[in-house]
C-alpha cells in the first residue's frame, strides 16, 4: 500500500464497514461471516522515483472459512475503499 500507517488506519474502517473487527498493534482481525479475516501491516521503506518520496506499508491478508468468491467480494470493495487517486 502506498500509504503511513496512519493513513491506513483512518481508512481501514470505511473499507471493512460495517463487519465487527478488533485491533491489536499493527493486526486487525475482521469478523466475515461464515468465517474471518486477519490483516497484518508493517511499514517498508518508501518507494522512490526522482525527487518523490512514497510511503510503502506491506499488508497481509489470511482469510479462514470463505471460498474464493467470498474473498473476492470482500476484496473487490475492500480495494475501492483503499484507491487513492490523483488528477
Amino acid at each position: 500500500m502506498g500509504c503511513t500507517e496512519a493513513e491506513w488506519l483512518g481508512w481501514l474502517p470505511a473499507a471493512i464497514g460495517d463487519r465487527t473487527w478488533q485491533r491489536d498493534g499493527a493486526h486487525a482481525r475482521v469478523a466475515l461471516e461464515p468465517g474471518s479475516l486477519q490483516i497484518s501491516w508493517q511499514p517498508a521503506p518508501p518507494r522512490v522515483l526522482g525527487q518523490a518520496r512514497i510511503p510503502r506499508l506491506l499488508v497481509c491478508f489470511s482469510f479462514d472459512g470463505l471460498d474464493e468468491a467470498q474473498r473476492y467480494v470482500f476484496m473487490k470493495r475492500f480495494d475501492l475503499y483503499m484507491q487513492r487517486g490523483g488528477g
